[in-house]
């Protein structure tokens, strides 16, 4: 089958264009493990099969590269808008595109016919414990003691259609992304596990981002991420609601918006193309 790869700000996938290529949707979890692998496969965080869908313009599938199956991932909506729009598969700027996390609406801004930035209507955040989820009495977490591995973290914890556990730290170079990263992710009081942000405030209006992520590990990069932790941010009193995320790569421009919608705008890039087969 024909593949493309992509990556916004260094979180790169792998996408099927399943309009042309026949793929069974049984295989997609085996394929992601064995298609992202970095020594033995083509390597990528995930692969994001496109498909039809009965209720908005594409339905776009998201597996991890251990093979789980992810809700939503801001910066691989990015590529996929980008791509279905420089491919043909759909002919307008405002793509509406169907996901585990619900309707998202990438906007394309377009310059001499080719898409220089794509900016994601990423929708509400889900600020309720039981919409993370998160095990514990009804309410916000926000700054809340949560102890792993016999190190206290203060913890705010926010849905993007996904769960993240945003952490608060004065130098987010001496985070032991490796040591703490994991274990978060499958502490006990998050049932379906966590994404999880180190974050350090430069100002009002600029932050530092580092990410693991769920079923991928330590990746450069993570979209709804990048929108839990403005989210966090604000919440704490860290920052205005309109942020630059610093990432390894480069940066993403972060608004939460007073109709209460997160609006996320950074680049996608199509790497190359190949044939795998299958």
């Amino acid at each position: 089958m024909n593949f493309t790869k992509v990556q916004g700000l260094g979180n790169d996938f792998i996408l099927i264009n399943c309009f042309k290529e026949e793929v069974n949707p049984r295989d997609f979890p085996w394929l992601a493990a064995k298609m992202c692998d970095r020594h033995f496969g083509i390597g990528a965080d995930g692969l994001v099969p496109l498909l039809p869908s009965n209720t908005a313009d594409i339905n776009m599938r998201i597996f991890n590269s251990d093979g789980s199956e992810a809700e939503m991932c801001g910066n691989v909506i990015r590529c996929a808008a980008k791509y279905c729009y420089e491919h043909g598969i759909v002919n307008k700027d405002k793509i509406r595109v169907e996901t585990l996390a619900g309707i998202i609406v990438p906007e394309l801004i377009i310059e001499n016919s080719r898409v220089r930035l794509v900016r994601v209507d990423m929708g509400e955040p889900r600020l309720d414990r039981s919409e993370i989820p998160m095990e514990g009495p009804p309410g916000r977490v926000i700054d809340e003691l949560l102890e792993v591995g016999g190190v206290a973290y203060r913890v705010t914890a926010v849905s993007m259609g996904n769960p993240h556990c945003v952490i608060f730290v004065p130098d987010i170079d001496l985070v032991p992304m490796h040591v703490a990263g994991p274990q978060l992710e499958i502490h006990h009081v998050f049932p379906r596990k966590t994404n999880v942000e180190f974050v350090q405030v430069l100002n009002r209006k600029e932050i530092k981002m580092k990410v693991w992520e769920r079923g991928a590990g330590e990746t450069m990069a993570c979209g709804t991420g990048a929108c839990a932790t403005v989210v966090a941010c604000v919440l704490n009193g860290h920052t205005e609601r309109r942020v630059t995320v610093r990432l390894k790569a480069g940066d993403l421009l972060i608004e939460w918006e007073a109709d209460n919608r997160i609006y996320m705008t950074g680049p996608a890039e199509e790497v190359f193309t190949g044939y795998y087969p299958y």
